[in-house]
């Protein structure tokens, strides 16, 4: 069995998002990633659409994950206290993901996409970045034809 997964982790590794999702262009300074959601979104959504092929990644399934990111910002609304309480929650998406794809519901490419971004949330502000960024993705992924 051990082995059996093991395999499925090693071929789960060459699938995926094969596009980098940076935040910042320079992280002291907080200054948001010219293209993050422009070009970076843009290509997410041509990338994600693609790997479903009709049978997953339908808009029903991804909007529930991007509400539940714009449910937990505006509970976070800008509170360094709060979002640090939510902070566990907002990471349990990743996991909720996971079943997500064990399901069929949702592709690798998906799930990647929410790990790059919630890899890099950190404090309130990098919580919004990422929920600017869905926003943007969603945008894009609502126009492309399944």
């Amino acid at each position: 069995m051990h082995n059996q997964r093991q395999q499925s982790n090693q071929g789960s590794q060459a699938r995926g998002l094969d596009i980098e999702i940076k935040f910042y262009e320079d992280e002291q300074k907080k200054t948001i990633h010219r293209d993050l959601f422009w070009d970076t979104a843009e290509k997410c959504a041509d990338k994600i659409n693609t790997a479903g092929n009709t049978k997953a990644n339908k808009r029903t399934q991804i909007r529930r994950f991007y509400d539940e990111v714009v449910y937990y910002a505006d509970i976070s609304a800008n509170d360094k206290v709060k979002f640090e309480s939510n902070l566990p929650f907002i990471r349990m998406i990743y996991a909720k993901a996971t079943y997500s794809l064990g399901r069929g519901h949702i592709t690798e490419e998906f799930r990647d996409m929410l790990k790059k971004c919630i890899t890099q949330t950190k404090d309130v502000e990098s919580f919004y970045v990422f929920k600017s960024f869905f926003e943007a993705f969603m945008g894009f992924y609502r126009n492309l034809d399944k």
